[in-house]
């Protein structure tokens, strides 16, 4: 029987973002942008929808006199992440 797939966690940059966020501490704002091609624009409303639901927070801070927007995932985005993955899981066959 199939899970059913987070639909927050199934958009391709919301899911970039958070494979990206897993695999370091913290990234900035530029970095993931970078990472994931996004637009600024784009980017910004997908890091909202996931700072509402929980799954990352969103700290804004400077670097001199320059703002710095430093993401990280949060324990309920981590169990979100492993769960959405377990669900993806399910549509596999993975038995041999």
């Amino acid at each position: 029987m199939f899970k059913s797939l987070n639909p927050l966690l199934h958009s391709e940059l919301r899911l970039a973002i958070m494979s990206l966020l897993i695999s370091t501490e913290e990234a900035e704002f530029p970095y993931i942008k970078e990472q994931t091609g996004a637009t600024a624009g784009n980017l910004s409303v997908q890091i909202d929808k996931l700072s509402a639901a929980g799954y990352i927070e969103v700290e804004k801070t400077f670097k001199g006199k320059k703002p710095c927007t430093l993401c990280r995932i949060t324990p309920a985005g981590l169990k979100a992440f492993e769960e959405y993955v377990d669900a993806l899981k399910s549509y596999l066959n993975l038995s041999k």
